[in-house]
């Protein structure tokens, strides 16, 4: 099966998982569910190309085992929040800029679809990759440990400070919140470099570099820190002007001092 066939199997799954999703929003107001279903998607786009690929059967198996985990890991973490809490405040914004279009929700939804296929580019190259070479696969694994543990670390770190009432209206600086503003976003984009590493040795290799290039584009310009950010300076207000003024965006460095 060539890949636009594979890529058209994962696109028509994850529309209906999107529309199943919207289904669900719209009965319970929360349109959150839709990353939980995006990081479902991309992490069983993983297994599902794994196990369709013609490449090498180490690297197919890592590919699965190592996207499939990915995707689970943050799926969970992402429904308990959704579960949770109250919608996120980027999507009361859509909510109130569409004026509760559902149809629009819908087309939003969908387009989360889409996404799922472009994330899974780098898994076509991983899937297609005939010679697996043993050095790049511990290189690919320990990337992908330092990246999922890594998030992982930084959304428990989080998810602490928030639960202490004492700490309404201020801003994590705790662990890796010290060094990066956002340290999940920088070790969610570090864990796409375990795929390049992967892709070493596949005819279409280059293709894996879509990964952490869409990822990068996606959280610094369009869904990640603009509206993080815009986000906190509503809730916390000079709080977060000064830990912006302080501390690296999203590379993980020392703090500045504030000469304010």
């Amino acid at each position: 099966m060539n890949a636009c066939w594979q890529l058209l199997i994962v696109w028509t799954l994850a529309a209906a998982m999107m529309s199943l999703g919207w289904r669900w929003q719209r009965t319970h107001a929360n349109a959150g569910i839709v990353d939980v279903l995006w990081a479902a998607g991309v992490g069983g786009s993983a297994v599902l190309l794994a196990v369709l690929g013609s490449g090498a059967p180490w690297t197919r198996l890592l590919l699965a085992v190592l996207g499939g985990l990915w995707g689970s890991r943050l799926a969970v973490h992402l429904w308990r929040r959704v579960r949770g809490e109250p919608e996120d405040g980027r999507y009361r914004s859509l909510r109130a800029h569409w004026h509760g279009s559902e149809w629009k929700f819908f087309a939003f939804f969908q387009f989360q679809a889409v996404l799922v296929v472009l994330f899974a580019l780098p898994f076509v190259a991983v899937s297609r990759n005939p010679a697996a070479s043993g050095p790049w696969l511990l290189v690919a694994a320990a990337i992908w440990l330092l990246g999922v543990v890594g998030e992982s670390i930084a959304d428990a770190q989080l998810a602490r400070f928030r639960s202490d009432p004492a700490n309404r209206g201020h801003t994590c600086r705790q662990g890796f919140w010290r060094y990066s503003r956002h340290p999940n976003y920088f070790f969610e984009w570090l864990h796409w470099f375990a795929h390049v590493c992967l892709a070493i040795g596949s005819p279409i290799a280059w293709l894996a570099w879509s990964g952490p290039l869409l990822m990068y584009v996606f959280l610094r310009w369009i869904s990640g820190v603009p509206y993080t950010e815009a986000q906190a300076l509503l809730s916390r207000g000079e709080d977060y002007r000064e830990y912006q003024r302080t501390t690296p965006m999203l590379i993980p460095w020392f703090p500045r001092r504030n000469d304010r």
